[in-house]
């Protein structure tokens, strides 16, 4: 499989099953903590806001991370309040994030207010890894996040040694270190959902109505948006985003299109994407474009018998969306809309959509051996 070690891959699957049985990190995790030697500007470029955003009478707030343009794990995370209580849609990636999130949420929060409900939008870990450090709260998804929760995603003591640990000479390696390596997913307990539904779940925060649409699979196979009625808000998840390249990790791109139309179908006034800044209904419209723009690209290329990775290649040297952000991960969409397309068996997992999308930026970046 070019660009991805299979070794790399089957450790993934060890250390799982190890951490599945109770067993303890290797040591090589704690000798290659954060290695500073191994950290580029790209992936320290962080900005995490000392304040949240208020987005309707101070009572709807926005918490969102920034970094470089391209970044990946910088999710997005809105804060509903209503007297003393509070619900989070999406919790932060690892325990700093999320520490820093709930020190502006307590800037904000009434005295004796809490945060009692956590959304859950999807079930990667960029938008669910902050889960345990809101001890008591409802936690609310759809079913089919739960069941990707239990056996689709790659877990944060396998990120960690994919971050910290694995070989930096392989693309995937690199690829880690140079995306996420501003991350630690130590002290990381994965705490799914202990609410979960099919169709719509619908809830009070105090007196504000929040409504919870299932519009998966689109990104993933259990997406969710939250609806805010009377703020005029939508929180998208990573159905949506703005400003990057979007990865989706289920598709097809005819269903996140749908999902997408779901949303301008509520008339919501601003739209809350998983990454990058919020946008109104036009946005939504020209990410439409974008999607159906792709949608086009591949499938003609699909159809002159080009395998994926040439035809993501090809479409990316023809300068698609330049202006954007992560252009590896058209690769990753079009491996995704290959399978959908129908001749590449079975669906590609995480790590090797990842492993594509790495061999393609690799090639690129044109590291020397050891850098």
């Amino acid at each position: 499989m070019a660009g991805l070690s299979l070794a790399m891959v089957a450790q993934l699957f060890k250390v799982k099953r190890m951490w599945g049985q109770g067993g303890r990190v290797p040591t090589l995790w704690a000798s290659t903590h954060l290695d500073a030697a191994r950290v580029s500007t790209k992936m320290t470029s962080m900005d995490l806001p000392v304040d949240l955003t208020v987005l309707a009478d101070d009572s709807l707030y926005l918490w969102a991370p920034r970094g470089a343009a391209g970044s990946w794990g910088l999710a997005n995370c809105l804060l509903v309040t209503s007297g003393t209580a509070a619900a989070l849609i999406d919790t932060p990636y690892d325990e700093r994030m999320t520490r820093a999130l709930i020190a502006a949420a307590d800037r904000v929060l009434p005295e004796g207010a809490g945060v009692r409900t956590v959304v859950n939008t999807h079930a990667n870990g960029d938008h669910c890894f902050g889960n345990g450090f809101f001890p008591g709260a409802e936690i609310i998804s759809t079913d089919a996040s739960l069941e990707r929760h239990r056996c689709g995603e790659i877990s944060p003591q396998e990120m960690q040694y994919l971050v910290h640990a694995s070989d930096p000479d392989e693309p995937l390696g690199w690829y880690a270190r140079d995306r996420f390596g501003a991350y630690d997913y130590t002290g990381i307990t994965v705490v799914p959902p202990t609410l979960t539904f099919s169709g719509s779940h619908d809830f009070l925060v105090g007196d504000t109505e929040v409504r919870l649409i299932e519009v998966g699979p689109a990104h993933t196979s259990g997406d969710l948006i939250a609806h805010l009625p009377q703020h005029g808000v939508v929180a998208a998840g990573d159905v949506i985003f703005s400003g990057d390249h979007p990865a989706h990790w289920e598709g097809p791109l005819a269903e996140v299109v749908r999902a997408c139309e779901t949303v301008l179908a509520l008339d919501p006034q601003w739209i809350v994407p998983g990454h990058g800044e919020l946008i109104g209904q036009d946005g939504v419209r020209a990410y439409i474009g974008y999607l159906r723009d792709l949608e086009g690209e591949i499938a003609d290329r699909h159809g002159k018998g080009l395998d994926a990775y040439e035809a993501a290649d090809e479409i990316l040297a023809a300068g698609f969306h330049p202006h954007l952000g992560a252009p590896e991960r058209v690769v990753m969409l079009t491996f995704i809309e290959y399978h959908h397309l129908g001749g590449t068996g079975n669906a590609l997992g995480m790590a090797e959509l990842a492993g594509h999308a790495a061999r393609w930026a690799h090639a690129r970046a044109q590291v020397p051996s050891g850098a």
